[in-house]
């Protein structure tokens, strides 16, 4: 059931809050030590931010899509690593499980998911699998009543902290998606190897490192949901969802770039006047707030329509294509009005516009959103 609109306000204010009043003020000691201060991630806790979307009866607060990407509205106000260090548990870390796993795979791991006592973490791109998931390569070999991994797993978030890993693995040959299974493995499974952590462009704190399975032995209670085949669909619905979330986080950097942009071009003065009364630069903050609006609207639009049961593959893919190509304009803006200043680490805005050049790569390329709209607006015309 949706909350209330008291308690779902309470909620947005209490975010809020703790968006301006925490994590803003700790950006730049995560830029600089690449490490979410261990005190943000217990208030992170105490707050329920890795609960979002896990059932009640689990210990989730059950939000609805739409109360969940409001949340992230405010979440995306600040670094993305403060979002990612809870977005596993929200998005791809927990989502497999509630929507395919067993009753007892949902009873072992979904409370820790819900608490943050367990991290979790996504285990399907591969070195020559990003896009092409169909493709991937790693293996799970049936070995009586366990399976046999074998694969190395790229670019994984949170695997340097995760407690569970989503494994996703071929279990049969073929390009078909019923060769691939999804698999639960506990982090200190013997088997598993951890890269060394990624050196990024942006994104400070948000950790990501390749996880290697060598002769990885697993029980086959393993399986998601029981059986195999499950795997690339459980996948791409994990998928689907997250593409909304990541689109409302990129609307929450956008409005915080904007913000930025606007109050230092009323400080910053140039031939007499602050440049804000300047047209070329009210051009961009026109444009950046109308770009910035026009995603919120999608998101809300989208989110609702899922909350209502609708099939949203398209809205997701158009919400996350439009949104996070936004955001890079608005980021690019944001220095533009900065000149010089915005080329310098100690403002804000030259940080956001390298963390936010990630969106348009991760969980979807901006080209593979463009194939799945069109693809779903082929199916729509020919039925």
């Amino acid at each position: 059931m949706p909350l209330d609109t008291e308690t779902l306000d309470i909620l947005l204010s209490t975010v809020g809050r703790f968006v301006d009043d925490r994590l803003i003020p700790n950006e730049e000691k995560l830029a600089e030590t690449n490490c979410i201060p261990k005190e943000i991630l217990e208030e992170m806790r105490d707050l329920g931010l890795y609960s979002l979307s896990i059932p009640e009866e689990y210990g989730g607060l059950a939000l609805s899509m739409e109360e969940e990407v409001r949340v992230v509205f405010e979440l995306g106000r600040t670094s993305p690593a403060f979002r990612s260090a809870v977005g596993t548990n929200i998005g791809i870390g927990s989502q497999a499980i509630v929507l395919a796993g067993s009753e007892e795979q949902k009873t072992k791991y979904l409370p820790g998911l819900a608490s943050g006592e367990i991290v979790g973490s996504f285990a399907l791109t591969e070195p020559d699998a990003g896009s092409d998931a169909l493709s991937l390569k790693t293996k799970a070999v049936k070995d009586g009543d366990h399976y046999i991994l074998n694969g190395t797993k790229r670019y994984i978030t949170n695997a340097s902290v995760a407690g569970l890993f989503t494994v996703m693995a071929r279990t049969s040959e073929g390009r078909g998606a019923d060769c691939i299974s999804c698999f639960l493995v506990e982090a200190g499974t013997p088997g598993i190897v951890l890269g060394k952590s990624d050196k990024k462009m942006g994104q400070a704190g948000a950790l990501t490192c390749d996880v290697v399975f060598e002769n990885c032995r697993v029980p086959a209670s393993a399986l998601l949901g029981g059986f195999e085949g499950n795997g690339f669909r459980t996948a791409m619905k994990v998928l689907d969802k997250g593409r909304l979330h990541i689109a409302a986080l990129c609307v929450g950097a956008a409005f915080r770039l904007i913000e930025e942009a606007v109050r230092y071009s009323q400080d910053r003065k140039q031939f007499g006047s602050p440049i804000s009364e300047f047209q070329l630069v009210q051009a961009m903050i026109a444009d950046s707030q109308t770009e910035a609006y026009a995603a919120r609207c999608m998101v809300l639009d989208a989110a609702r329509k899922r909350d209502r049961g609708e099939n949203t593959t398209l809205e997701a893919a158009c919400c996350k294509l439009f949104a996070t190509e936004m955001v890079g304009k608005v980021a690019d803006r944001a220095v533009q009005i900065f000149g010089g200043a915005g080329y310098m680490a100690e403002y804000p805005v030259e940080r956001f516009y390298r963390d936010v050049r990630l969106f348009r790569i991760f969980e979807g390329t901006s080209q593979i959103q463009q194939l799945i709209i069109a693809r779903e607006v082929n199916k729509a015309l020919a039925a």
